[in-house]
């Protein structure tokens, strides 16, 4: 493994209540025979992510007892019910003081996008100014990629639901967009007529 590949670290966003879902934390929901966080951190692994951050909030303790996150480092974010923003903010300071120089960030809820989609995204990392996003016929999607030269201005607009929208929007001439339609299908499992996509 070359130091470059340590370098991306994943970071797992899996702290949402399912409001949509009847108030059923994604992360818990069954894919596979599995809860579907260890489904996301597989992905992670699988596509050479050696250090996996999970964030969690809602049922963050059941979560800890009903799946397997070992090795993962489990970062709770107490402001979960805020948004996303807030658990990417507590993600990316999870990774102060670490070796890592990019996040490729994961969102629970994303089980039509798999290893070879987030290694094409990873694969695109060339150093800590790195932005990198996945695409969908030309349109940016998820996973994306941040070096860590953007986190703390990621941090300083990723606010409610918006993530780093408003950072990649300012920032759009530097996002390097890896085309992954190919390869994965970018829907959510926000809804309960979302379940079906779940095996």
């Amino acid at each position: 493994m070359t130091d470059n590949e340590d370098q991306v670290a994943g970071l797992l966003l899996a702290a949402g209540g399912g409001r949509r879902l009847g108030g059923r934390p994604k992360a818990l929901l069954d894919h596979r025979g599995r809860p579907l966080v260890e489904h996301a951190v597989s992905v992670l692994r699988a596509a050479g992510c050696t250090r996996v951050h999970v964030v969690l909030g809602a049922a963050a303790d059941a979560v800890r007892n009903q799946a397997d996150l070992d090795g993962c480092v489990l970062v709770e974010n107490p402001e979960w019910a805020q948004g996303m923003g807030s658990s990417l903010r507590a993600g990316l300071e999870s990774f102060s003081g670490t070796d890592a120089r990019a996040a490729l960030v994961s969102l629970v809820d994303q089980p039509g996008i798999g290893a070879a989609a987030f290694a094409r995204v990873r694969g695109a990392y060339k150093s800590p100014d790195s932005l990198v996003a996945a695409a969908y016929d030309g349109v940016r999607g998820h996973p994306v990629l941040f070096g860590s030269a953007h986190w703390a201005g990621i941090a300083a607009t990723a606010t409610g639901d918006r993530g780093a929208r408003a950072y990649l929007k300012e920032h759009a001439a530097q996002v390097a967009l890896i085309e992954c339609g190919d390869i994965a299908r970018p829907y959510d499992i926000d809804t309960v007529e979302d379940l079906h996509h779940l095996e």
